[in-house]
């Protein structure tokens, strides 16, 4: 019986078409998943969209269309860009299909029913694009405080969920599982800064649109985004409040990992929890709030014209090359930056000539020498001991920080694999022992050490780059793909024929 493993992204919100930085967590989300089931996981992968609210209501208005014919074209735009990236996600929901809605309103109507959820009169600033209530003191000089809009004042008959009641709960359950908010700096913000000062109950109804699930029992009453929009990770799966949950439900919950951008974690480590909580519901594992991929120094925003968007550049360098450089640039911990300038640098130095050049390099010197055929001479030496050691090791830090999340230094363990080789080849100098043809059986073991550190390297690769890999795999011609032949050096066939070369990435010249 295979573990499970269930993984997150956020919802992104079909307001308008998704920009690199929202890119950013799919394929993250992605790359762990791949790796995860190619370690013997049985991963079920969920992302999707949100696609209620005032917003969409206000956007469908000015586009002269009907709210659901306006979420309909964003959210195909969304899971285009999604497919475009090659992201292997197993469920794309949208909040407007019926059964989620179903299922939301029932959770509303049971959280009511045992008292959680009141009536009351909602006065306070309201930030239309971010949907958000915020109080006199966390408003900035009248300003937002996640976008920096100007707030509008609101007041209107509402629902609250009883947040309060669970506030000490919740610091509680954070403090004694140390790692279900990461990174640290993240669990010690959301702590510190709104669950220690104390929470206020949460406004989850509006009357001011119509755009949303009708509350069951107040019709003039529209669920609001927390209870709708968090809910998706448990709808989906077949959560039913009277406990007849579905097989998948029961297979999957709780989620390993919610990945989040660090603006929504408020949200998906305190309402969610707690929402969780009320429902008598296991906690997801794990919270994770990955950084910003920023433009330059600042936050990609439309008013600042600094958008740039993954298809765009998909059409341009490939996908394989930006999915490398989101993940490459991506600290654990901090923001990571975006310029046309650092991509093609990072494609010439580590795509086209760490990795691509140590394929062809290597796949020449085959046909050149041995008309392709790759046999193990078996003449070893220590430089290749010192190879294999090295090869091991990087593999093995690979797995150490794909379990620690800290994906780009995992990536750049799998390039070091291939680096590695890259010293072999100056180490061993295989020109110089093809000019006698007593050094035959000596060449053969470097080619076939080459071909196997390739190997090794393309087996993580995976993950990361499916279509680079797969290439690698067809060039070198070998079937040995799985993580089970990482556990030794010498997985590569002997006596085989290799495939055509072709050139893996072109380096770009700046003009």
């Amino acid at each position: 019986m295979n573990k499970k493993f269930y993984i997150s992204t956020a919802i992104a919100y079909t307001s308008a078409k998704p920009h690199i930085g929202n890119t950013y967590e799919i394929v993250l989300a992605d790359a762990i998943a791949r790796f995860k089931r190619l370690d013997g996981y049985d991963v079920y992968f969920q992302t999707g969209t949100d696609e209620h609210g005032e917003k969409i209501e206000q956007k469908a208005k000015e586009a002269g269309v009907t709210p659901q014919e306006y979420v309909d074209n964003i959210a195909s735009i969304i899971k285009n860009i999604w497919d475009l990236m090659n992201t292997s996600y197993d469920k794309f929901v949208r909040t407007t299909d019926q059964k989620h809605e179903k299922i939301v309103a029932d959770i509303f109507e049971k959280l009511y029913n045992q008292g959680d959820i009141y009536k009351g009169e909602y006065k306070g600033l309201y930030c239309v694009p971010c949907e958000s209530f915020w109080t006199e003191t966390q408003s900035n000089d009248g300003l937002c405080p996640d976008c920096g809009r100007p707030l509008i004042e609101k007041c209107e008959e509402a629902y609250f969920f009883k947040m309060s009641k669970y506030s000490k709960w919740l610091e509680e359950y954070i403090e004694s599982h140390p790692h279900f908010i990461e990174p640290e700096s993240r669990k010690n913000e959301m702590l510190n800064n709104f669950i220690k000062p104390g929470l206020e109950d949460l406004c989850v109804s509006r009357t001011s649109f119509k755009w949303g699930i009708p509350v069951r029992f107040d019709s003039s009453h529209v669920i609001y985004v927390w209870i709708d929009a968090l809910s998706n990770y448990i709808t989906f799966l077949g959560y039913d409040t009277l406990g007849n949950h579905s097989d998948e439900y029961k297979k999957y919950w709780p989620c390993d990992i919610h990945l989040i951008g660090k603006d929504i974690l408020r949200f998906h480590t305190i309402y969610w929890p707690i929402i969780l909580h009320a429902l008598g519901e296991e906690l997801p594992h794990q919270i994770f709030g990955h950084p910003w991929l920023l433009f330059g120094t600042d936050k990609m925003s439309k008013s600042k014209g600094n958008i740039v968007y993954a298809d765009d550049l998909v059409k341009e360098f490939g996908v394989d090359a930006i999915r490398y450089y989101m993940l490459k640039e991506m600290p654990f911990a901090s923001d990571g930056t975006f310029t046309r300038e650092l991509l093609i640098d990072s494609i010439n130095a580590n795509l086209a000539n760490n990795l691509g050049n140590l394929v062809n390099r290597t796949m020449g010197m085959a046909e050149k020498y041995f008309d392709g055929v790759i046999s193990n001479g078996n003449q070893m030496a220590d430089v290749d001991q010192n190879l294999i050691n090295d090869v091991l090791n990087y593999k093995n830090k690979t797995f150490e920080n794909m379990e620690k999340l800290h994906i780009a230094d995992a990536i750049d363990n799998v390039f070091d694999i291939y680096k590695r080789a890259n010293k072999y080849i100056d180490e061993t100098s295989p020109w110089v022992l093809a000019k006698d043809e007593k050094d035959k059986e000596r060449l053969q073991t470097v080619l076939y050490n080459l071909m196997e550190t390739i190997r090794i390297g393309t087996v993580l690769l995976q993950a990361y780059l499916p279509e680079t890999a797969e290439k690698i795999f067809a060039q070198i011609n070998t079937n040995e793909k799985a993580f089970k032949t990482l556990d030794k050096f010498g997985y590569y066939e002997n006596n085989n024929h290799i495939g055509t070369k072709e050139v893996l990435f072109n380096r770009i010249e700046v003009k």
